[in-house]
């Protein structure tokens, strides 16, 4: 939409346009500072919560939070007012999400810890897709659906296994080592082979003894062997999905049969897949023309 058809629109239309769509200069430069400001005022609620900065300039931040929350409250109201159909915003997914990060900020008056809840405007960065135009991306994600889909049950037994597996440990740990050696409980021993298991290790619990130690190379050794195995599930899982999307065409010359989505050319050997249609009709066309004979 260019600046001539913004002129012959009333000024409620033009704001309309130019707050909820990115197809013009002043739309961008519009949802490009507001995405400034989301940022600023996530930096600004994450410095409050660090105490050196709170106690040296608790007055500015806070000052800096409600002009924040200002700019945004109009920025709110400014969209009800300029949409054609206000209630469909206000429940939009976006709509509620505006209004989550300005409501925080009075529900500090009341409760102050609550002012710590403005980081939910993070989520309005999601705007970025729209400006930078990355949405034709977003389509890329149903491979992973399907994929995680397709991984489900397999992932599930995955998990029951480890999950037996945590639990028989983490009983053997309970009785070899004891509370003396800080496994006071199933609970706290199955916690620390879920912690070995996953190669975290924060080393909080730890054997003493020799057959406790050998136990826990073996836990080890298990959770570097199997801690591949999802990924193989998803990774196998998302290769079927993509090929599945793939355009089934058989090449003349390699007769490679899976290509790219509206490939042209083979991938293999670089041979075009489709004859050109203007080529072919010219070619009929010739064949047919009795001037030709």
């Amino acid at each position: 939409m260019d600046n001539d058809a913004l002129r012959t629109m009333s000024w409620r239309e033009r704001i309309y346009v130019i707050i909820f769509f990115t197809n013009t200069p002043a739309g961008k430069l519009f949802d490009t500072t507001l995405l400034f400001f989301i940022f600023a005022s996530l930096v600004v609620v994450m410095l409050d919560s660090v105490a050196i900065y709170n106690d040296q300039y608790g007055g500015v931040l806070d000052g800096l939070e409600w002009l924040f929350t200002g700019v945004f409250l109009i920025e709110y109201l400014v969209r009800i007012y300029c949409h054609p159909e206000p209630r469909k915003y206000v429940v939009s997914f976006y709509g509620a999400i505006d209004v989550l990060s300005v409501v925080p900020a009075f529900i500090a008056l009341l409760y102050p810890d609550a002012e710590y809840l403005l980081v939910v405007r993070a989520i309005r960065m999601l705007r970025v897709f729209r400006v930078l135009k990355l949405t034709q991306y977003l389509s890329q994600a149903n491979f992973l659906l399907v994929a995680l889909r397709g991984s489900k049950q397999k992932i599930v037994v995955f998990l029951l296994s480890v999950t037996t597996l945590v639990l028989i440990y983490g009983t053997l740990m309970y009785v070899i080592e004891g509370p003396s050696n800080g496994f006071t409980s199933i609970p706290m021993s199955i916690y620390w082979a879920v912690v070995t298991i996953t190669t975290v290790g924060f080393g909080d619990i730890v054997p003493h003894t020799p057959l406790g130690k050998a136990v826990a190379t073996l836990v080890m050794i298990t959770g570097y062997s199997i801690i591949a195995v999802p990924t193989g599930i998803f990774t196998a899982e998302l290769a079927t999905a993509m090929r599945a999307d793939s355009l089934q065409h058989r090449c003349p010359s390699c007769e490679k049969l899976s290509h790219e989505p509206n490939a042209s050319f083979c991938s293999r050997c670089g041979t075009q897949l489709f004859k050109r249609k203007a080529l072919h009709d010219e070619d009929a066309q010739t064949a047919h023309d009795p001037q030709t004979d």
